[in-house]
């Protein structure tokens, strides 16, 4: 009961530092909200969690990755794949082998093999953070896609980098070649093993559901289920279970664009998972806030070895990381913008103080987070030999506070970076909307055609299909109108005068059901049946 309680508790909290976001009149990242409520948690109350590195790994990590690779622009992605490439696997490389050096020269008492480890841990950024603070920042689009596909993969190189320094600490030996070997199956085989599980699961229950029918239920649990078959999968067979994850979600988003599943499973299973994706992302941040107070103790014994312990020097050892982290990121992308603008951006009349702008932006957004926090605390206690794991708690604190900075730093940095920056507009995507919007049209009034005419065939009352085809018909046949026109603006400014109209009439329809299902006029199955109609199409007019 207790444990059930405690996750009851942090869900709660959860919900209510998002709301106390939203309630300050400074514009706050909600982690940094979340954290604190953590840490208050940690500090007033009795409430302790146990700590499971491996199982946080197991239950959030996997449904947060999959979704993420599920949404996120696939188009896009390849567009930039090779400026992603650049940051997820050299970034990372840089980043760790400049701040091993740099860490183990700050703090001359860690092993050069443990601050190896930490910067491997620190370098992976965090797709759950990016996200979170661009929803308060106007970054371009374009940037917004490279940020979400270099969280998405560095990961993995993070993470076999941390691997091969905690086993060169336990072992005192270290092997280059069987390092780049062992990242290669890690990431091939993870992302290979995510989309082999995810086609086999989406191509055995497309087999049953047409067979014996969808069941939205059984179909949403299934989605659910693949990101942790993927990873455990995947983890069994050595490879990296995060990479896994995020292949099946990139499957699964394929797989989705034939249609195969029921409208009405697309629309609850996405409420499913934004609410999942709310919960995971808000316990990740409550669960470091908690876990900080119980650590801050042990980090300052560790750190009293170099007679460094006052906090001042500790907090002056995140600080010093996390702008470390920072200026290795500016450099990495100054170099590989500048290079990009002298290929391409100078045609686009790019000047370069915009490119620098741009380049600090991009060092800014570098928060880290959930992968973070989960590696760090898989530092084993011990050595092989039985000694106490050197230094482990003082970098399980540099790594949460280098987290709780790092996020400091984008909610701060990113928003002046971007103030006022001149950037080449994006292209435009009206036309292919009013392509998309004019063949689906042209596909209604064909297909209402085909089936008026299979209906009509041979019935005394033939008349009647004709007119109510008709009538369907002219509704599409406007559309294909208005989007065929000369005055493609007017027609959107109309479009958008006639949503605001429709939800206007939606409302005061929902409105009017209430009031007789309050006198008890109707009852409330059919009030029901009626709301989740007018919920729809009031969503369907706000999209």
């Amino acid at each position: 009961m207790s444990a059930v309680t405690t996750v009851l508790i942090l869900l709660l909290v959860v919900v209510v530092s998002s709301s106390a976001s939203r309630m300050l009149p400074i514009a706050v990242p909600r982690p940094l909200v979340q954290i604190a409520f953590g840490a208050a948690i940690g500090l007033f109350s009795d409430i302790r969690v146990e700590f499971d590195a491996e199982l946080f790994f197991l239950l959030l990590l996997p449904p947060l990755l999959f979704l993420d690779g599920w949404r996120i622009p696939k188009d896009e992605l390849f567009k930039d794949r090779a400026t992603v490439l650049e940051l997820a696997l050299g970034l990372v490389a840089f980043t760790v082998v400049g701040m091993g050096f740099f860490i183990h020269w700050l703090i001359p008492a860690m092993p050069l093999g443990v601050a190896f480890a930490l910067a491997a841990v620190l370098s992976p950024t965090d797709p759950i953070a990016v996200s979170a603070i661009a929803r308060r920042v106007p970054i371009p689009r374009r940037m917004m896609h490279i940020l979400e596909g270099e969280s998405l993969l560095n990961d993995a190189t993070g993470l076999v980098c941390f691997r091969f320094a905690v086993a060169a600490v336990a072992t005192g030996t270290f092997s280059p070649l069987a390092a780049g070997l062992t990242f290669g199956w890690v990431a091939a085989g993870g992302l290979a093993v995510g989309v082999g599980v995810a086609l086999a699961i989406l191509r055995l229950k497309e087999i049953v559901g047409r067979r014996f029918g969808e069941d939205s239920g059984s179909n949403i649990l299934v989605s659910l289920l693949i990101p942790f078959a993927a990873y455990l999968t995947a983890e069994e067979s050595g490879c990296s279970g995060i990479l896994a994850a995020v292949g099946a979600g990139v499957t699964m988003s394929y797989v989705e664009a034939t249609g195969q599943a029921l409208a009405l499973t697309r629309v609850r299973r996405r409420a499913v998972w934004d609410m999942i994706q709310f919960a995971a992302n808000g316990v990740v941040f409550v669960l470091l806030g908690e876990q900080l107070p119980a650590i801050w103790p042990k980090a300052q014994q560790s750190a009293g070895l170099t007679g460094t312990s006052d906090p001042l020097w500790m907090i002056g050892y995140v600080l010093v990381i996390a702008l470390g982290l920072t200026a290795l990121r500016l450099l990495w992308a100054g170099v590989s913008m500048g290079i990009t603008w002298f290929r391409t951006w100078r045609r686009l009349g790019l000047p370069a103080p915009s490119l620098m702008r741009l380049a600090i932006a991009t060092a800014c957004a570098g928060p880290r987070g959930a992968v973070t926090l989960a590696a760090v605390l898989t530092l084993p206690p011990t050595l092989p030999v039985g000694e106490p794991f050197p230094a482990r708690d003082l970098a399980i604190f540099l790594a949460m506070g280098v987290i709780i900075v790092s996020i400091l730093i984008a909610a701060v940095g990113l928003p002046l970076a971007m103030r006022g920056l001149d950037l080449p507009a994006e292209p435009s995507t009206d036309a292919e909307d009013d392509l998309a919007r004019i063949a689906a049209a042209e596909a209604a009034i064909a297909r209402i055609e085909e089936v008026q005419h299979a209906m009509a065939e041979g019935r005394a009352d033939a008349d009647r299909y004709v007119e109510i085809a008709s009538r369907l018909m002219d509704l599409y046949r406007t559309r294909v109108e208005n989007r065929s026109g000369d005055d493609p603006v007017r027609a959107r400014e109309d479009e958008a005068i006639e949503r605001v109209m429709r939800v206007a009439a939606v409302r005061a329809s929902r409105e009017a059901v209430l009031r007789l299902l309050i006198e008890r006029r109707i009852g409330s199955a059919v009030a029901t049946r009626l709301m989740q109609e007018f919920d729809l199409l009031e969503a369907r007019y706000q999209a």
